[in-house]
């Protein structure tokens, strides 16, 4: 009954795929060499050690990565789904995306996606963190995507869970990056020992936005945080209470200090292109059951991270709310 009962409910809450508002942008590529050399010099500013190179990407299918395509090419976009809004002050519950219907609106088959999110509440039962990982080849679902959620009967321990093939939906908000999963070249970006205040993510945005000030450049992709320990957080089910300051987001939010090696998905953009975008976004998911929402290491002196990332060609604004807001947005 309780299953029954579930399915129906969830089968009401979802978005009009017909009349879903879909804006699309260009973004500026410039060459990954090009990249390499700005990067290597910014993130000199953050990291005591830093190498970064265009390479052959290595099949991140493999550990200890473990992704669902081999590597980060062909017609790359990134994807903002929704936005925080839906979820701040109070959610929208009704905003619940299925990635098998947006990808071929989006002109993506097939479609590798990863990046971070909103999990889908109706298959969980709860308000919970997506770390997208899938690939959708006509029609054909491999779905790796995990979720986290918190216990409300042990919140010291967050529960993850890999979705099933079946299960493509997404809910509020979401930063995906959009490939089909083709081998080439790619950013290689390693970097250690944190000597600067930037978490890694930021400390590479921050050094496109000091670079690039003429144009729109995004990056999306994965990387693995080797050695040290990363300040994480996961949601705990939805507010009944409006949530509308930072000391009642951080109440709200159960924070975590999860341990390497964490593998780590999202996108960045060095401006928000007149879309009102989340400028970063990152999740990890783990093999030893931790996984959240990505904020910075706090073993700075320990600290290791390998990644890998390619260029965005353009940008798709699905869903952007009317009624928005900057709040809670790091």
């Amino acid at each position: 009954m309780l299953i029954n009962f579930l399915q129906e409910f969830s089968s009401t809450m979802s978005v009009n795929y017909d009349t879903l508002n879909i804006e699309k942008k260009p973004l500026d590529t410039p060459p990954l060499e090009e990249l390499a050399k700005v990067l290597n010099k910014g993130l000199k500013n953050n990291f005591e050690e830093v190498t970064v190179e265009v390479v052959d990407c290595p099949d991140l299918t493999q550990q200890p990565f473990t992704l669902a395509k081999k590597g980060l090419g062909g017609k790359t976009k990134l994807v903002e789904v929704g936005g925080v809004p839906y979820l701040l002050p109070l959610v929208q519950k009704d905003k619940v995306y299925d990635l098998k219907k947006i990808a071929p609106l989006i002109g993506a088959d097939p479609a590798f996606i990863i990046g971070a999110g909103a999990g889908p509440h109706p298959y969980a039962g709860v308000n919970c963190e997506g770390i997208l990982n899938l690939n959708i080849a006509k029609g054909v679902v491999d779905q790796q995507t995990r979720i986290s959620k918190v216990d409300p009967k042990n919140e010291e321990v967050p529960i993850q869970e890999v979705l099933p093939n079946s299960e493509t939906r997404i809910a509020l908000l979401a930063n995906l990056f959009f490939s089909q999963g083709e081998p080439g070249k790619v950013l290689k970006v390693h970097a250690k020992k944190r000597t600067g205040e930037k978490d890694f993510i930021q400390a590479i945005r921050e050094t496109l936005v000091s670079e690039y000030t003429d144009k729109v450049v995004g990056l999306g992709g994965v990387f693995l945080l080797k050695e040290g320990k990363a300040k994480q957080h996961v949601m705990r089910d939805f507010s009944k209470t409006p949530i509308n300051t930072d000391e009642k987001l951080n109440n709200w939010l159960k924070f975590y200090n999860m341990s390497a090696p964490l593998v780590t998905v999202g996108t960045l953009i060095n401006n928000d292109h007149g879309l009102d975008l989340r400028v970063q976004h990152f999740h990890s998911f783990s093999h030893h059951g931790e996984a959240g929402h990505y904020h910075i290491d706090v073993t700075p002196d320990t600290v290791e991270y390998l990644g890998y990332f390619n260029t965005g060609e353009e940008i798709y604004r699905v869903d952007r709310p009317v009624e928005t807001h900057q709040f809670g947005r790091d």
